[in-house]
């Protein structure tokens, strides 16, 4: 079967690809070996992040399409525009959360601050003592699965699916476990962790996270919950951490999380750590001592060196475009991670600067 994109990899960040090259027109072929990935495991939070400038603006420009085809995506998807409320247990936190909003704000991001009344007000369960909050109004949360299969489904031309293992990429060619091969012009790698298979030179290393989910208790919790620490605590370029992270599902359920660990490729739920990051949301959340937990479970972000994800031509793989490395923010980053790709692909005008997201950031990188 050829076509004119391969996109390798069914998760959020390959279906978001295969549906922004097929609105340009393209044929697309994707290949999914159904090893699942961290669009299966993660959490679906949609969140402007800026730890940096170009984490900004991928973020932002992709809440602006989240937020685009929110009337469209259907009840699986589980879209709900709930909020992140960023969590300052003390006053130099709090201060964090001023700057915070100043560089939210002056990007037209709606954000506001609460103080200690406000936020007992929004939050009751909460434990009382915190300094406050910076509440991002245009923050959401969705069942990344379900978007995945609805981009595949929504492209206006139709997208063919196979699913089928990948094992080498031969020039314009994918190697399939079966010994077949496809062909197209151009061939996407969005296959998250499992990228390095294909391609071992990539600078990706896996940050195993655990996540643990509740029975159904509505009211509970009304906003994406996320302590301020957090930010320091996901960037750790060594060592485990743990930091409070509690999501609302529509269901009436908490999803909480979150911790990372470096390097490990076990998916066994290690009770430790399970244990630190429960710990931790206790401490910001004591109701939840009386809500019974009904799963538990691991996966695997694909983190690159300076947090950002790779998009952009590989350098020394003519026809191969990468589209990998996107940690936490696979689900958030899917939509201008498409829109970028694509238009490099086609030669449109970019939606924005593409520099900082290329390869050519790791000089040092035997590709």
């Amino acid at each position: 079967m050829n076509a004119d994109v391969i996109v390798i990899g069914a998760g959020i960040v390959g279906a978001a690809c295969a549906h922004e090259l097929a609105r340009a027109g393209l044929g697309v072929l994707v290949l999914d070996a159904g090893l699942g990935g961290a669009t299966a495991a993660g959490m679906g939070h949609l969140v402007v992040m800026d730890d940096n400038p170009a984490e900004l603006t991928l973020s932002h420009e992709s809440l602006k399409l989240w937020h685009g085809w929110a009337p469209r995506l259907n009840a699986a998807c589980a879209f709900s525009p709930c909020g992140t409320l960023w969590l300052a247990a003390n006053e130099a936190e709090m201060a964090e959360a001023d700057n915070k909003r100043q560089r939210l704000e002056a990007h037209g991001i709606a954000c506001e601050l609460l103080g200690p009344a406000a936020l007992a007000a929004a939050e009751p369960a909460l434990r009382g003592g915190l300094a406050g909050a910076l509440k991002v109004n245009g923050d959401s949360v969705v069942y990344a699965p379900s978007a995945a299969r609805w981009l595949l489904a929504q492209a206006p031309h139709a997208i063919a699916f196979e699913q089928a293992e990948a094992v080498a990429i031969e020039g314009s060619r994918v190697r399939l476990a079966d010994g077949s091969f496809r062909s197209a012009a151009a061939v996407v790698l969005a296959a998250g962790i499992h990228a390095t298979r294909l391609c071992p030179g990539l600078p990706l290393r896996p940050k195993k996270g655990h996540l643990a989910i509740t029975d159904r208790y509505p009211g509970t919790v009304h906003h994406q919950l996320v302590e301020l620490g957090y930010i320091n605590s996901a960037h750790h370029s060594e060592g485990d951490s743990v930091a409070f992270n509690v999501q609302p599902r529509p269901t009436g359920q908490l999803l909480i999380g979150s911790s990372r660990q470096f390097d490990s490729t076990d998916p066994a739920v290690e009770a430790p750590m399970l244990a630190r990051m429960l710990g931790r949301a206790l401490d910001y959340l004591p109701a939840l001592a009386g809500l019974n937990t009904v799963r538990t479970w691991t996966g695997f972000r694909a983190a690159t060196p300076d947090s950002l994800p790779i998009i952009g031509r590989h350098p020394g793989q003519p026809g191969l475009w990468l589209a990998v490395g996107h940690e936490g923010l696979g689900v958030t980053t899917a939509p201008a991670t498409a829109r970028l790709l694509a238009a490099q692909i086609t030669g449109a005008a970019l939606p924005f600067d593409g520099e900082p997201y290329g390869m050519q950031r790791f000089p040092g990188v035997q590709v």
